[in-house]
């Protein structure tokens, strides 16, 4: 099957959860694909099965890893994101990997950086208190050099307030000054709405 075909073919199958149980390792296979399109489109479809169904893509996740260290920006960012989406789900399958994902914080892309943010943001969701000592690295992403990423980063301050305010009181005056002063928007929001989840 030509690449444009059997991406078309995995964008119809995203659309078909009912299939999804039984597709795995049909779209696992595709991690072996010649084509980084393809390739990334079965890591991002494996990325939702997998918070689905962690168990049937634990299997998958050895070869998941391995893209973390692909010298294809795309491909660092989808396994992030699958691996917090199955992280999500189940942490106890990634946990061997998750230390190791916080080198992506400083990743030279920015849109690994933010892949790292969104998957923190995933495995925080059920699993919060594993991030009690490593809040630094996230304060550290509010003054990101990128625009995306500072977007973002508020977000897992956000996540983990609801959770665990605790581990955020320490940078309420920061995200206060964020909220009034910043000069992008969405970070001014992002900030009040982490200060919000935090103080509630």
């Amino acid at each position: 099957m030509k690449e444009a075909e059997l991406y078309k073919d995995l964008g119809k199958l995203t659309k078909e959860k009912n299939k999804w149980k039984d597709s795995i390792p049909y779209v696992s296979s595709l991690l072996k694909h010649e084509s980084v399109k393809i390739q990334a489109k079965a890591l991002w479809l494996l990325a939702e099965m997998g918070l689905g169904y962690p168990e049937l893509v634990k299997d998958s996740i050895q070869d998941i890893v391995s893209f973390c260290d692909s010298p294809e920006p795309l491909l660092r960012e989808r396994a992030l994101n699958a691996l917090g989406r199955i992280g999500r789900a189940d942490y106890q399958l990634i946990e061997p990997y998750w230390k190791d994902l916080f080198r992506f914080s400083a990743d030279e892309k920015p849109n690994v950086r933010l892949s790292f943010i969104w998957a923190s943001e995933n495995i925080a969701t059920n699993t919060p208190d594993i991030y009690a000592e490593h809040m630094s690295v996230f304060e550290k992403l509010l003054h990101d050099p990128d625009d995306k990423v500072r977007m973002e980063s508020p977000e897992i301050f956000r996540v983990l307030g609801k959770r665990r305010p605790e581990f955020i009181i320490p940078y309420i005056e920061q995200l206060q000054k964020m909220a009034e002063s910043d000069s992008n928007r969405v970070v001014r929001i992002h900030s009040l709405g982490a200060i919000k989840a935090t103080t509630k």
